[in-house]
């Protein structure tokens, strides 16, 4: 069984890769769980996973179809993690359609795949991870124009047969009801959980390690198992999965 989801925002600094680990990590729990940097140009989930020294990356195997992206997955916290380097040649000679190889052959090996996605729909690159996933997760924080850049990444995940598994509301100081009102309205799926703005957030991006691992009794890592708790993995056959991967066609953003 494997379901791919697309962790995916309207905007940067939302709190998105910060999300995906710690959601990986609860979800790890249950299920066997990869988590793929797949913000090929601003990749910044190394940093979060205490891997800024690993090599090799999906760079590597974005630029080589020979080589084998198996080499640039780390078992860490409870999951396996495929970071994404920083280098800026390294991104220009990527080739983005590899990614639909790179995510079907990790579908194998994996019950959950959490695709940490670029903040925005502006280039094939980016809006890939959100047509390969099953289904995404919109990552908000409690403002009107974040919830209209989120509500413009579900239209486009909708138009491309990709669900959406619910919302997840970051950095929240206090309890934000309006907003979580309008997403109601507005929003496929559950508001999955409204996760406080955290100094001990902050503290663990800047320690390389997940909130989870860092500060797992903190009221923020307790909001993100709320939200793992809702997730009702479905999973599909590994290969009907990878094979539907492979033959993605590579869409032109919106």
């Amino acid at each position: 069984m494997v379901e791919a989801f697309a962790v995916a925002s309207g905007k940067g600094g939302t709190g998105k890769t910060t999300s995906t680990l710690a959601l990986g990590m609860a979800l790890a729990d249950d299920h066997d769980v990869t988590v793929v940097d797949a913000d090929t140009g601003m990749a910044n989930l190394l940093f979060h996973a205490g891997l800024a020294e690993a090599d090799p990356t999906l760079h590597d195997a974005l630029v080589d179809e020979t080589a084998d992206v198996r080499e640039a997955t780390y078992d860490r916290f409870g999951m396996c993690i495929v970071p994404c380097g920083t280098s800026l040649a390294a991104f220009e000679a990527a080739d983005p359609e590899r990614l639909r190889d790179v995510v079907a052959d990790l579908a194998a090996d994996a019950d959950v795949l959490l695709l940490d996605s670029p903040a925005t729909l502006g280039s094939k690159a980016a809006v890939l991870p959100v047509v390969l996933a099953d289904r995404a997760i919109v990552v908000l924080q409690p403002t009107v124009p974040a919830l209209s850049d989120g509500l413009k990444v579900q239209e486009y995940a909708l138009s491309y047969g990709t669900e959406v598994a619910g919302t997840l509301f970051n950095k929240v100081h206090d309890r934000g009801a309006d907003a979580v009102e309008t997403a109601d309205r507005y929003f496929e799926g559950p508001t999955l959980a409204e996760v406080p703005d955290s100094d001990a957030a902050r503290a663990a991006r800047a320690a390389g390690e997940p909130l989870l691992a860092h500060a797992p009794d903190s009221e923020a890592a307790a909001a993100y198992r709320r939200a793992a708790n809702r997730i009702d993995v479905r999973g599909g056959d590994g290969e009907a999965v990878a094979d539907r991967f492979r033959s993605a066609v590579i869409p032109d953003p919106p």
